[in-house]
C-alpha cells in the first residue's frame, strides 16, 4: 500500500501514488538505472514544503540554524555548490532496534517523520545530498527527489539490520542525489568496503560530476562505516580501502574530492587520522567553525539509550583543501534547542544532525598540491 503524506485527496499523495504505479519501481534492481522520470510531472519545491507543513502542523516548528560565513579568500566567480550530509535514521531501526528511551514512539511515525526529513532538505536546498540509513528510497526519496530535479543513486547494505525488524521496508543503505541542471554524471562507482581483505557490510557511492557552469570535474562520495565500540581497527581498515578507491577514481587527487559520511568514529580514532593525513590532502569542513579552525564540533549526534546518554562527533564532510574552498557551513543545534530528551524528537527526525557546506573551486588548484 502507498503511504499517504496527508489525506488521500492531497496533491502530494496523488503524486506519490502516480510515481509508485509507474514503471519506476520495477526498474530498481539496477541501482544506477534511472527510472523514466520524464513522464512524471516535476514537483514545485514550494508545494512539497507546504504539503509537509500541513502534515506537521501539530508538531513544533523547525529549529532555526544559521550559516556561518567562512570565506577566507577572494570571492569566486561561480555559484557555490551546496552539499548536505545526513544520517536520517532508518525507519526500521528507529522503531525496532535503536531504543531511544526518551523519544515517544509517536514522534517516530513515518508519515510525519518523513515530512520532517523532507522539510529539512527543502529548507537548505542542497545541490548535492548524501544520506545514510535510507530504507525508504524506492517509495519516498527517489520518487519525490527525482521530480525535484535530482538524479538519484542508492546502494543498500548487503545484510541490512533493518531486515531483522518485523514489517521492515527493505534494506537500508547510502543514497546520493545531485541536481541534473547543475551537474553531469561522468562516472559512478558502487563500492563495497573491505577490511583485512574481506568484504564487509558497509558501502560507499562515488560519483565523478562535471559542473555545467565551470566545466570543472569533481568527485563526490558518500559512506557509512561500521558502528559500535570495539570495531576501531575494522573502521580503520574500511577507511583505508575507501581512500585507496578514491585515489584511483580521482587520479591521485587530480580531480577534487568531497566525502560525506557517518564514520561512526570520534576524531581521536585511527580512521579520522588516516583521512587527515591522506595524500589526497583532505580537510574536515566543520573544523572551520572552531575558533582556531583545528577542532571538530562537540557533537553531531546526541541520544539517550538504555545504557545512558551518547553524545559524539561521528559525521564529517571532507574535502580537497588545495582545490576547494568552504564558503560557509550550517551551524549545529545548541544543547538548549536539542532539549533534555535529546534526539530524535517531535522537533527533529534523526539522532544525527544534518551538516551543510557551500563550496567553491580554487582558481589554481595545482599550485597548492
Amino acid at each position: 500500500p502507498v503511504c499517504s503524506m496527508g489525506n488521500s485527496t492531497s496533491r502530494l499523495y496523488s503524486a506519490l501514488a502516480k510515481t509508485l504505479s509507474s514503471s519506476a519501481v520495477s526498474q530498481h534492481q539496477d541501482c544506477l538505472e534511472q527510472p523514466d522520470s520524464a513522464r512524471l510531472d516535476p514537483i514545485d519545491p514550494k508545494d512539497l514544503l507546504e504539503e509537509c507543513q500541513m502534515v506537521l502542523q501539530k508538531r513544533p516548528p523547525r529549529f532555526q540554524r544559521d550559516f556561518v560565513d567562512l570565506k577566507r579568500s577572494a570571492a569566486s566567480n561561480h555559484r557555490p555548490i551546496r552539499v548536505m550530509q545526513w544520517n536520517i535514521l532508518a525507519q526500521a531501526l528507529g522503531e525496532g532496534k535503536d531504543n531511544f528511551v526518551q523519544c515517544p514512539m509517536e514522534a517516530l511515525k513515518w508519515e510525519e517523520r518523513k515530512c520532517l526529513i523532507l522539510e529539512e532538505i527543502l529548507a537548505y536546498k542542497p545541490d548535492i545530498l548524501c544520506l545514510q540509513e535510507v530504507d525508504h528510497y524506492f517509495d519516498t526519496f527517489e520518487p519525490l527527489l527525482s521530480r525535484l530535479g535530482y538524479q538519484c543513486t542508492f546502494f543498500p547494505k548487503p545484510w541490512s539490520p533493518c531486515l531483522d525488524v518485523e514489517q521492515n521496508n527493505g534494506p537500508d543503505g547510502c543514497a546520493l542525489f545531485f541536481l541534473k541542471d547543475r551537474f553531469e554524471l561522468i562516472n559512478s562507482a558502487n563500492i563495497r568496503l573491505t577490511a583485512m581483505k574481506l568484504k564487509t557490510n558497509q558501502v560507499a557511492i562515488a560519483q565523478t560530476l562535471k559542473c555545467h557552469e565551470t566545466g570543472r570535474l569533481f568527485c563526490i562520495a558518500v559512506t557509512h562505516l561500521k558502528a559500535r565500540t570495539g570495531w576501531e581497527r575494522f573502521r580503520s581498515a574500511q577507511g583505508c580501502d575507501l581512500l585507496q578507491n578514491l585515489k584511483s577514481i580521482t587520479q591521485g587527487a587530480k580531480i577534487p574530492l568531497i566525502i560525506c559520511g557517518d564514520f561512526n568514529a570520534e576524531p581521536t580514532e585511527e580512521v579520522y587520522k588516516e583521512f587527515s593525513n591522506s595524500s589526497l590532502n583532505l580537510n574536515s569542513a566543520y573544523k572551520l567553525l572552531s575558533p582556531d579552525g583545528q577542532s571538530e564540533p562537540p557533537y553531531t549526534t546526541w541520544k539517550i539509550r538504555p545504557s545512558g546518554e551518547c553524545r559524539h562527533t561521528l559525521d564529517y564532510i571532507w574535502y580537497s583543501q588545495h582545490a576547494l574552498n568552504v564558503n560557509s557551513a550550517l551551524g549545529l543545534l545548541t544543547e538548549e534547542q536539542i532539549g533534555p530528551n535529546r534526539l530524535p524528537s517531535f522537533n527533529y527526525p534523526s539522532d544525527h544532525l544534518s551538516l551543510v557546506c557551500d563550496f567553491s573551486f580554487n582558481q589554481d588548484p595545482d599550485r597548492l598540491l
